[in-house]
């Protein structure tokens, strides 16, 4: 009888990451990390652009106060190995299937604010030390009472403005949706492609990838926007190779945004891991006491709830949250995110986060921390394949942000908008994300005005303390350059 138990007890992967349990199996665990992967290679590419340079002399490198610039590809290389670490951490930890990477708000934020104040050593020292302090609120319970603290309709508010925001990403990423010149003439921040037209031929990938992997996700499609992702590059090689519309290099916008769509000459090639270890914290004596502490501040505020509105929302798009809007594991998960801003300082690649794109994962049906130790393994790769991956273009990829940010805005069905005290902060929450390509924007934005709406009319007693308490501190937030300017 033992012996007939033990045979139908699900394997070992299985029990451990509770694939059953959660209603998928080993391909779709596999497929949804591969997929995840995909949507998030690019930031192999733009995190080095953002914080490296190839020399000094480039025009708009990242250049910290002595003038010192972060290499290419040492960055490219910290950039993978931190992401794949966390990953996989995340998803042995915690059983989420929610990848990590370097946070584009947080990693612009030290490229363009921080590093010119100090040296770089230092500028990592102070993202570390954010993520010491955020690792200290999820080992007493703060964090994880805050992100129980949210009321259920702003968290699908949260969901659904993440939604919009990855479809803006993509939309943006690609070309569809571009900005107006300057020299336009007009009022009017953004348009259609090229002067209102879809004018290139990397554009018409994307659009014609979209449209195809829109119709295997309504034909239910099992891997459809892995299907999607593999023949957009496919088409954007052979008409690269037709046309030969070249990489854009912020200058040519009928070019290739990012990722190159040609067989690379080689496949593999050495990571420079030297990167690592380089921190310090002189950041206390290099600028004043008080600068510092302001600049942990918005490391720390924009690390909290980037990471607890991201999960939110992937956490009820995969279905793992309870009636409550509570995540199973939630203080494992926040644990590990903690682990990124620590893990990005020491290497230099910048605070690592959860990322919004892991919905894609999940919408191929993920639903464990299995999928994320195959992007996590991925990650890790790719410091030694950077040439393959750079064949994919982002506007091959990006077409999955488009997809999942449709299947996420479905959550809007959760809002009750007959209620005002629930309908502004749901709407100014939504909104604000993509119109301020940031998450912690569109959070502080829903519950400063959440917490008003139910004060002024009678019903503050209905509003948890954690939201009083986190709305004051995004009225901080909001307004850190005139309290900095007036404390200095």
């Amino acid at each position: 009888m033992s012996d007939v138990t033990t045979r139908q007890r699900p394997p070992r992967l299985d029990r451990f990451f509770r694939i059953s349990e959660r209603g998928s199996n080993v391909g779709r665990e596999v497929r949804g990390g591969l997929v995840t992967f995909v949507t998030m290679a690019y930031i192999i590419v733009l995190n080095p652009l953002i914080l490296g340079s190839f020399s000094p002399d480039d025009a708009g490198a990242a250049k910290d106060v002595t003038g010192a610039i972060l290499p290419v590809a040492q960055v490219t290389a910290v950039t993978a190995l931190v992401a794949g670490v966390l990953s996989i951490l995340m998803g042995v930890v915690a059983n989420f299937p929610f990848a990590l990477a370097a946070g584009l708000g947080i990693n612009t934020l030290v490229a363009v604010t921080i590093a010119p104040q100090m040296t770089w050593s230092a500028a990592m020292g102070l993202v570390l030390v954010n993520g010491v302090v955020v690792l200290l609120l999820v080992i007493t319970g703060v964090r994880s009472m805050v992100f129980n603290a949210v009321p259920q309709q702003l968290k699908a508010s949260i969901a659904v403005g993440i939604g919009l925001f990855i479809a803006l990403i993509g939309l943006v990423d690609a070309g569809f949706v571009r900005r107006v010149p300057d020299a336009a003439g007009t009022t009017v921040p953004v348009q259609l492609g090229i002067d209102g037209s879809i004018a290139s031929w990397p554009t018409a990938v994307f659009v014609v990838t979209l449209v195809l992997m829109g119709v295997l996700v309504a034909r239910g499609v099992k891997g459809a926007i892995l299907i999607g992702v593999l023949a957009g590059t496919v088409l954007s090689i052979v008409i690269e190779a037709i046309v030969a519309a070249g990489p854009s290099q912020g200058v040519d916008p009928k070019g290739w945004n990012l990722g190159y769509p040609a067989l690379p000459d080689s496949v593999l090639s050495l990571p420079d891991l030297s990167l690592v270890g380089q921190v310090s914290f002189d950041a206390w004596v290099q600028v004043p006491a008080l600068t510092a502490a302001l600049l942990v501040f918005t490391l720390v505020l924009t690390d909290f709830f980037d990471t607890i509105g991201t999960m939110t929302g992937l956490g009820r798009e995969a279905g793992l949250d309870d009636d409550r809007g509570r995540l199973p594991n939630v203080g494992k998960g926040l644990f590990v995110d903690s682990l990124g801003a620590i893990g990005g300082g020491a290497a230099s690649a910048s605070s690592n986060t959860v990322y919004v794109e892991s919905a894609a994962g999940i919408a191929e049906g993920a639903r464990t921390g299995l999928a994320n130790v195959v992007t996590g393994l991925l990650f890790i790769a790719a410091m030694f394949f950077t040439p393959l991956y750079e064949a994919v273009p982002i506007e091959a990829a990006a077409p999955a942000l488009v997809v999942v940010g449709a299947l996420m805005v479905r959550q809007i069905a959760d809002v009750d908008f007959r209620d005002f005290t629930v309908a502004l902060p749901a709407f100014l929450t939504i909104v604000v994300m993509p119109f301020t390509y940031s998450i912690a924007n569109g959070i502080g934005a829903g519950f400063v005005s959440y917490v008003v709406l139910r004060a002024a009319t009678g019903r503050a007693r209905e509003v948890h303390p954690l939201m009083w308490v986190t709305s004051v501190a995004f009225v901080v937030y909001f307004a850190i350059d005139p309290i900095q300017q007036l404390l200095g």
